[in-house]
């Protein structure tokens, strides 16, 4: 039996929101309305941002939206005479029992003004609560207004600040407070970038030692799982995350192939930049750099980097990123720029990227709702 979740809801100025149906097997391709989700998806960005660095065809977006033992996904199309106007996504996790979820509610400008947004929102926020969610979290990049400068919102943390532009209003509106601004970097290729990091990289081994790098693409070979699994569980913890109140991620071999396997069906290319301690083998700091398979101009997306807490005072963090950096750009010469996100209070990370010669192109606001 259905239930008010599973079906089309009627939103104001004439819009609904329809649950967006997958294909029963994940490699079946996407549908027509997976692909208007997926274009849809993407222009919402290219609005908000004025970039097109997290773009995704259709048959990578697939991939994401299937639930795993991990996370339980929820997706809608926020439609207008049956024209994708919008995307809704809930992505709960289940680490914690399912109490926190991620949340997406995005509007081409088009559809803005008539009180979409806000119903939209309520409805997802009615199945969180339904599904007993008790923590919601809300990542947004925010801009001034071209016009006028906008009032700033300070972070709770003490490290930056965003422009309370119509995003931030939305949010405020719907009971979400700001507890955390996340800095977007860009590094762009040239001789100088490449003359730089071998410096770096060999600074920094001469801090390094008894750790050696060791490096694979996904999947992850069988000697690595056990480490890479604890230094993923690591990064849930460890990183800073200021009120957001993310639950710690448990990771074992079958969650690391299970997301091996995910990102191999997204048609992406991995690469992972780990340093050994030599005397125990024991891996203790690591980089993550990811590109589309068969898009080779395409940006890179930096994703994890983090140095066990046991490990750090040898440059480690130094090494991986300079090693990872090096070998990514040998074999993948024609992306352009690397991308990445830092909260505004992780100096030490950022003191890293800043050397290494990235800069800011977009700060972000992470949201949090307690949901009763």
């Amino acid at each position: 039996m259905k239930t008010e979740s599973d079906m089309t809801i009627t939103l104001p100025a004439g819009a609904t929101l329809r649950p967006l149906e997958l294909p029963a097997r994940a490699d079946a391709g996407p549908t027509p309305g997976i692909r208007d989700y997926a274009e849809v998806r993407n222009a919402c960005i290219l609005e908000s941002t004025g970039r097109d660095d997290d773009a995704l065809s259709a048959d990578e977006l697939l991939a994401m939206l299937y639930s795993t033992p991990d996370r339980v996904r929820r997706q809608w199309a926020v439609e207008i005479d049956s024209r994708t106007v919008g995307c809704c996504a809930l992505d709960i996790m289940q680490d914690d029992g399912g109490e926190t979820a991620i949340v997406v509610v995005a509007l081409l400008r088009s559809a803005w003004g008539g009180g979409i947004g806000a119903a939209a929102y309520a409805h997802v926020e009615s199945t969180a609560r339904a599904a007993g969610v008790r923590k919601l979290q809300h990542w947004s990049e925010h801009h001034d207004d071209n016009d006028a400068p906008l009032p700033v919102l300070a972070s709770p943390t003490g490290f930056g600040s965003v422009p309370a532009d119509r995003a931030a209003r939305f949010l405020i509106r719907n009971g979400f407070r700001l507890e955390q601004i996340e800095r977007a970097s860009a590094l762009i290729w040239s001789d100088d970038t490449v003359a730089r990091l071998q410096a770096l990289r060999a600074e920094a081994e001469q801090h390094a030692i008894g750790y050696r790098v060791v490096r694979w693409s996904v999947p992850t070979p069988p000697e690595h799982v056990e480490g890479y699994a604890w230094m993923k569980s690591r990064m849930s913890t460890d990183a800073p995350d200021a009120g957001l109140g993310t639950p710690e991620e448990a990771w074992d071999a079958a969650r690391v192939e299970r997301q091996d396997e995910r990102m191999i069906r997204r048609g992406r290319t991995m690469m992972v930049t780990a340093a050994q301690h030599v005397e125990t083998g024991e891996l203790c700091a690591y980089n993550e750099l990811a590109i589309h398979t068969g898009e080779p101009t395409r940006p890179t997306q930096q994703q994890d980097t983090l140095v066990l807490s046991s490990h750090r005072g040898h440059r480690l963090g130094m090494l991986v990123k300079t090693a990872a950096l090096l070998a990514w750009h040998e074999a993948h010469p024609l992306s352009p720029r690397v991308v990445t996100y830092n909260a505004e209070e992780n100096r030490a990370m950022l003191s890293i990227n800043e050397a290494i010669g990235f800069t800011p192109i977009a700060y972000e606001g992470a949201w949090r709702k307690d949901v009763t």
